[in-house]
């Protein structure tokens, strides 16, 4: 098993915080490859706690700091924030990779740190509520704030409001299979849009491959116009 390269007490430093309750950061570093750890000891229950917990305090912020700004702005900024491109970059700013604790063999990619990062978001809520993860949150994340002076429009979101604006409604999306090991899974999404063409792509996440599969029915719909 890989330990963290580092301890535990040098994270909670780094993240200015204290834990009433250990355990529960070491679930949060703790990935699905080591061997005879059950589900509800590993990280994923924490992250998608986490992923909530962020979005809620990211939007507060935005909402305080860009008074002026309209929902669809606001959106496409949070959006922006809450990325997992900037989760990872976050999470190697912090060497969060040092930190987490995983079977032998195990790469740690982008994507198993923004992860982590989520995790460690539900790990400081569930141990201190709200007020505790906040000023961590802002620090870590809300802090890039300014620097998304273009808030960008994700796949997602872009498909969208393509297929809002033709009045075809939501984007459907459908896990259709799901291959690999456990620790490193590759999903298979299928997106359609109101009874059209339909569109599939794979993604370490179900996130990953429903962007994937956005981006590649938003590349498809652009060909058809172009044609």
């Amino acid at each position: 098993m890989g330990e963290g390269e580092r301890s535990p007490a040098q994270l909670c430093r780094i993240l200015g915080v204290k834990f009433a309750d250990q355990s529960l950061l070491i679930r949060a570093l703790t990935h699905a490859s080591v061997e005879n750890t059950p589900d509800t000891k590993t990280y994923e229950r924490l992250e998608f706690l986490g992923d909530r917990v962020l979005g809620l305090v990211v939007c507060d912020f935005l909402m305080r700091t860009y008074q002026s700004e309209d929902e669809g702005a606001l959106s496409r900024r949070l959006s922006g924030l809450v990325d997992r491109a900037t989760l990872a970059s976050v999470a190697s700013s912090i060497e969060l990779d040092d930190y987490i604790i995983h079977g032998g063999g195990t790469s740690l990619n982008d994507s198993i740190q923004a992860d982590v990062m989520e995790s460690l978001f539900g790990a400081i809520y569930r141990d201190g509520g709200l007020e505790k993860v906040r000023p961590v949150i802002e620090k870590l994340i809300c802090a890039l704030a300014d620097e998304v002076t273009s808030p960008p429009t994700d796949s997602k979101t872009a498909l969208q409001e393509w297929a809002q604006g033709r009045k075809l409604g939501l984007p459907q999306y459908r896990e259709v299979g799901r291959e690999g090991p456990d620790h490193q899974p590759v999903f298979s999404v299928e997106v359609s849009v109101d009874g059209g063409e339909t569109c599939i792509a794979q993604g370490s996440s179900k996130r990953a491959a429903e962007q994937a599969a956005a981006a590649m029915m938003l590349e498809a719909v652009e060909a058809e116009s172009d044609g």
